[in-house]
């Protein structure tokens, strides 16, 4: 069994565009979860209307975890545990995290609520992921409009394959390009309090604790906004001591964690 978790805010743009790009793809068998910060649009209801009874909608609101609150700011959406820090990424993380806890696939996709995916996604990660525990694929970049502005990411972002490297200089791990078993995803949850992201942290788990395989198809259309916040080094909205603290906390987890 599959599942695909998506996690969405004020979506309703792209969503019914990728859940139509996903759903072909899915046996009747698989599930797709989408886990919603509180949305203020349609994304809900745009869901709901594909009428589905592979979708199900959950709300990160009321999701594990402890006390959670939200903020609006520069119309972008905010979110904080209790004692913690109002940041982007935290918010995106917590949301993901609720997706996976509702996972009930023993194969697990990660999906941003704005990509659209090649109809042959889904058999090409399902074929690696016999012989492996993780698969990262490579990406078509495009802007808002689906026009290509970049035909690799992963040349982009000039990514390599290695433990340390993608730990200790710039990291390759990027959700939605991701797939898992769900051992994976039994050892990454729950997520510790002070990771920089989702993928990050999933992606080191995979590669420390179980294989990694990164492959060069490109098997999404990534739409890259400008306001989107990266963790990878070369043209990082993060400086670069900010970056260094990200791969510290990433190191402390995974000597520290218990899943």
């Amino acid at each position: 069994m599959i599942t695909v978790c998506i996690a969405t805010y004020n979506g309703s743009r792209y969503i019914r565009q990728q859940l139509l790009s996903i759903l072909p793809q899915l046996a009747e068998t698989d599930e797709i979860v989408v886990s919603d910060d509180g949305s203020t649009d349609d994304t809900s209801e745009i869901v709901r209307s594909i009428g589905d009874k592979r979708i199900r909608i959950v709300d990160n609101r009321k999701g594990e975890g402890g006390k959670h609150y939200h903020k609006e700011k520069d119309g972008k959406h905010y979110h904080k545990e209790e004692g913690g820090k109002n940041t982007l990424s935290n918010s995106l993380t917590r949301n993901f995290e609720n997706a996976l806890r509702h996972a009930k696939g023993d194969y697990i996709f990660l999906s941003d609520q704005d990509d659209v995916w090649m109809e042959n996604k889904v058999a090409v990660c399902m074929e690696v992921l016999r012989s492996h525990h993780c698969v990262v694929s490579d990406a078509i970049v495009t802007d808002k409009d689906l026009n290509t502005t970049n035909d690799s990411f992963y040349k982009m972002i000039k990514m390599k394959p290695g433990r340390l490297y993608n730990l200790l200089w710039h990291n390759g791990y990027t959700g939605c390009c991701m797939a898992f078993r769900r051992d994976v995803m039994q050892k990454a949850l729950p997520f510790p309090a002070d990771i920089p992201m989702h993928d990050i942290w999933i992606g080191n788990v995979a590669a420390f604790f179980f294989d990694v395989a990164f492959i060069n198809d490109r098997l999404i259309y990534f739409r890259r906004h400008e306001s989107a916040a990266s963790c990878n080094g070369k043209g990082s909205r993060f400086s670069t001591a900010r970056q260094i603290l990200f791969r510290w906390k990433t190191i402390k987890n995974l000597i520290t964690h218990k899943s």
